[in-house]
């Protein structure tokens, strides 16, 4: 191999026999987390059991061996999509380069150190590993990988073939099948002519997302993408929600975000509802008329939900009345339906006392965002996520009929919501990717267009370093998440894969929001510059539908589990 940096013939950048020395890399890593796992199984075990006690005493360890997972996994899932790829005929270079650069820097992360976020990384002797454990790494493959794989010659390659290709949607073949590349397609060209234009403005002005978007999304399809075609859906995959989260969120993740509200309370009712409500509440929600929002969050619980105290009472005509606080309400005002998270069997203090409901209220506007006697509240000010806005809800007696309890049975509303989790973090992976991609569209335009010491930006290695980077990541967190999918879309539980996949998203949202923020230098802290919006945008990510330690501990618990 050239010195690091040195430009030669192609050939030499990309190492030989690419595929054999990945495939030989997997077994290794999959070693290391089969012993981080057992070290971290042994720090947790009291009295014969995993104490959960114990996995919040060794925290770091418990999150740094679901962040080797996710890293395991994400390799697998990469040498899966090598391997698609060349039984399709489309393994090119630029594939190649993303292959070959993920591993290169993957395996070095799991020898050295995991970036959790900018200020924590887990090291394998906080899983409890030692010198020798970590020699099962030494190998032959994988030493090459991490010594020649993620070169600068590697990523000036690949940014090369970038510059190339720009009229390409994505950095590198999906691996998905035509008919998703066609949506995929279909929605990009929606987000560059209707999208992309007016999401600064609607962002700079605290805008709601105009109709005219919801109307013209409705008539698309997004709302009942995935709702079967029997209560008036589309009734496609999981990945085909992903393509098209991607590519609107991509634009603007407030209209990559409109179809998780339909997304959320079509599952909700699809695995819980009764016959009646499925009948009632679906085809509304599939073709737009009916806009819901997710009701759960209080101001004291955060993601400790079984401490919610929001109560409902019933009353003598066997109808429902509401009473309490919500907050971080997404889209509240101008939708028809609340599916509302609340306690309804006295004398209980955790998750076994709730209920859920689908309480219907009066679609409101800036003006007048609540209009029905019983329920008000505000808009709460954030950075970023602005187009579908953030409120505060409070609960004055406010009535909700009786069949509207979801599935008619009190006490099932916590086991109905978690299992809404798979999907709407698959959803939110989908979201962090294009918001990742929005961010490396404005970091490489910016990087070709800006000129500094007579060239553009993007001729300097730690410049185009940082958008080979981004373009790499995206795929890698792009591939655990299609993966996500299709476990979902095959019936398989997928809430390990699903969590993965949005703990590295966000991740990867926030890495390439704030590199391609750096490219664009001073300009990019102007507000007048998208890249300002998108890291702002991306920020969110990494806090929402269960943060980022959250997610960890989640993960965590199932592997030691």
């Amino acid at each position: 191999m050239p010195r690091d940096g040195q430009m030669t013939d192609d050939a030499l950048v990309i190492l030989p026999d690419l595929q054999a020395l990945t495939a030989a890399a997997v077994p290794p890593a999959e070693a290391m987390l089969d012993i981080a796992r057992a070290r971290v199984a042994a720090l947790v075990t009291v009295d014969g059991r995993i104490s959960a006690a114990a996995i919040e005493e060794h925290q770091t360890a418990a999150h740094g061996l679901a962040w080797v997972a996710t890293y395991v996994e994400s390799l697998r899932q990469m040498q899966a999509w090598a391997a698609r790829l060349t039984e399709q005929g489309k393994f090119g270079e630029v594939e190649q380069l993303i292959l070959q650069i993920a591993f290169g820097e993957y395996l070095w992360q799991l020898y050295g150190g995991i970036q959790m976020n900018q200020a924590e990384i887990v090291r394998p002797q906080d899983l409890g590993l030692s010198q020798e454990d970590q020699r099962g790494l030494m190998t032959p493959e994988v030493m090459t990988l991490t010594q020649s794989g993620n070169t600068q010659a590697a990523r000036m390659r690949l940014v090369a073939l970038m510059r190339e290709r720009r009229a390409e949607i994505t950095v590198g073949a999906s691996g998905l099948d035509d008919e998703l590349e066609m949506i995929r397609e279909q929605f990009r060209r929606y987000a560059v002519d209707k999208i992309e234009p007016y999401a600064h403005e609607w962002h700079l002005k605290d805008e709601l997302i105009p109709m005219e978007i919801i109307e013209e999304l409705a008539e698309m399809g997004v709302f009942g993408l995935t709702i079967p075609e029997d209560h008036g859906g589309l009734g496609l995959s999981k990945a085909s929600m992903c393509v098209v989260s991607e590519e609107l969120s991509r634009g603007y993740i407030g209209v990559g975000s409109l179809g998780t509200r339909s997304e959320i309370a079509a599952e909700l009712i699809l695995a819980g509802g009764t016959e009646a409500q499925k009948a009632k509440w679906l085809p509304g929600l599939a073709s737009g008329e009916i806009l819901p929002t997710a009701v759960f969050t209080e101001p004291n619980t955060g993601s400790d939900l079984g401490s919610l105290r929001t109560r409902a009472v019933k009353d003598e005509k066997g109808d429902w009345i509401l009473k309490g606080n919500k907050t971080w309400i997404t889209h509240a005002s101008r939708t028809h339906v609340m599916t509302v998270l609340a306690r309804t069997i006295p004398g209980t203090t955790d998750y076994k006392g709730l209920s859920m409901f689908l309480a219907e209220k009066t679609p409101g506007d800036d003006a007048n965002p609540f209009p029905d006697a019983g329920i008000s509240g505000g808009e709460i000010e954030v950075l970023g996520y602005r187009g579908m806005k953030e409120y505060t809800v409070n609960f004055d007696d406010f009535p909700v009929a009786g069949e509207n309890l979801l599935g008619g049975e009190e006490g099932q509303g916590f086991k109905q919501l978690m299992q809404t989790f798979e999907s709407a973090r698959i959803q939110t992976a989908a979201r962090a990717i294009g918001v990742a991609q929005g961010a490396l569209d404005e970091g490489m335009k910016y990087a070709e267009d800006r000129k500094q010491f007579g060239k553009s930006l993007i001729e300097f290695p730690r410049v185009a370093s940082k958008l080979a980077m981004m373009a790499v990541e995206i795929m890698v967190a792009r591939q655990l998440t299609y993966f996500s999918a299709w476990e979902k879309d095959h019936e398989r539980r997928c809430d390990l894969e699903a969590g993965m996949a949005k703990l590295l998203g966000a991740r990867v949202a926030w890495a390439c929001a704030d590199n391609a923020l750096q490219i664009h230098g001073g300009n990019g802290f102007a507000l007048e510059y998208k890249i300002s919006r998108i890291l702002c945008d991306a920020r969110i990510l990494n806090i929402f539908e269960g943060a980022a330690e959250i997610q960890a501990q989640v993960i965590a618990r199932r592997l030691l589990g």
